[in-house]
């Protein structure tokens, strides 16, 4: 599934070709993805400028002046701007039609994705409950603590929670746990105020690192196969069970919580 960094490269490698056209059409190829999508915008988005790019937590929007579409890839998702005269293939669900002659075509073949329609100056519900940004000012050490006394969750169940912070998925929160050198399965509630100031800067560290590295990888977003590239991944611990360590040489661990595997060091995570 596109984690946070991989949300953000696509943001950043479509923003240059969409930012200030102008909506010429919008073609929907099926009614529904995840959730129906609002017919009402096949009329509402023609004409309209793409005055922004956005992304809030894993989700995409593309501002106009009456609203945003919210787009969220799901499992398979990926977006491309493609040159007049590509045709579209089987899992090729819906078009914007551009100013520039291209087209911002959206692809799933799983369709766990959404568009749907935040109204200007609204929030819509998928967003209303979502916690702070991994790499935003308010989120820190001090706020992972206050949030976590009296948690009896396991860290790793307690940094996945959306209303926590946004956006910090499976491999990201074994690489920071790792960086800072806690268990997964250590209660929330008895990590110490100094250990959150180590997780949440691994967490920045680590998303920051990886968005850097999807833009190094990212294919070029005009080709018909330009799907945004997952960045290349130095990963520590996550998919490394039975591995050495990278710092102690330990064999690297493998638990199951809440049906998603997890994996840690023994000697340098305590």
């Amino acid at each position: 599934m596109p984690e946070l960094p991989e949300v953000e490269t696509t943001r950043r490698g479509i923003e240059p070709h969409v930012l200030g056209q102008r909506i010429e059409s919008l073609l929907l190829r099926r009614p529904d993805l995840r959730w129906p999508i609002p017919d009402h915008l096949v009329r509402t988005l023609p004409g309209r400028e793409i005055e922004a790019v956005r992304r809030r937590a894993k989700y995409l929007l593309i501002d106009t002046e009456p609203g945003s579409m919210l787009i969220h890839l799901g499992m398979s998702g990926s977006l491309r701007v493609l040159t007049p005269g590509f045709g579209a293939g089987k899992h090729d669900h819906y078009d914007l039609a551009l100013g520039s002659g291209q087209v911002l075509r959206y692809n799933d073949p799983r369709r766990f994705g959404c568009l749907l329609w935040q109204a200007a100056d609204e929030t819509h519900e998928l967003l209303a409950a979502l916690g702070p940004e991994p790499l935003g000012d308010t989120f820190d050490g001090d706020y992972l603590y206050s949030l976590s006394r009296g948690r009896s969750a396991p860290v790793k169940a307690f940094l996945m929670d959306q209303s926590v912070v946004v956006g910090v998925g499976n491999i990201y929160v074994a690489e920071a746990l790792f960086e800072a050198g806690i268990r997964p399965t250590r209660a929330a509630g008895k990590v110490s105020r100094a250990a959150y100031g180590a997780v949440a800067m691994a967490i920045r560290r680590i998303l920051a690192y990886a968005i850097t590295r999807g833009g190094t990888t990212l294919r070029d977003f005009l080709k018909p196969d330009g799907e945004p590239g997952y960045f290349e991944q130095e990963l520590s611990v996550y998919g490394r069970a039975e591995e050495p360590c990278r710092v102690c040489g330990k064999p690297i661990k493998q638990v199951v919580q809440s049906n998603r595997s997890s994996f840690y060091c023994p000697s340098c995570q305590k």
